[in-house]
């Protein structure tokens, strides 16, 4: 019996959502993350760019290292947003290596 996109949407916001559980419990950076609206957005994101098959296609270590990725993403500008305008100055500097 076939699936329909229905049931393969949802397997994929499931499977999305464990690796985000399972990111979040097992790495501190992630540690203010909401787990359920972080794998909605991930899921969004995925599904906007793939079929549900073809996510579902991606083996769970490549997947798991792309959500990871966003993740540290989103969490390293979250740091950035939060300097103060000295420390960003600072940031800046470093960056530039002055």
């Amino acid at each position: 019996m076939n699936k329909t996109a229905v049931d393969m949407t949802g397997e994929v916001r499931t499977r999305i959502s464990d690796i985000v559980s399972n990111l979040i419990q097992s790495k501190s950076i992630f540690k203010e993350f909401d787990p359920v609206q972080t794998s909605q957005r991930l899921s969004n994101r995925m599904l906007e760019s793939w079929s549900p098959e073809q996510v579902m296609e991606i083996p769970d270590d490549e997947l798991t290292d792309i959500m990871k990725d966003i993740m540290v993403f989103q969490a390293m500008s979250g740091l950035l947003a939060d300097l103060t305008p000295e420390e960003m100055e600072i940031f800046d500097a470093a960056v530039a290596g002055r």
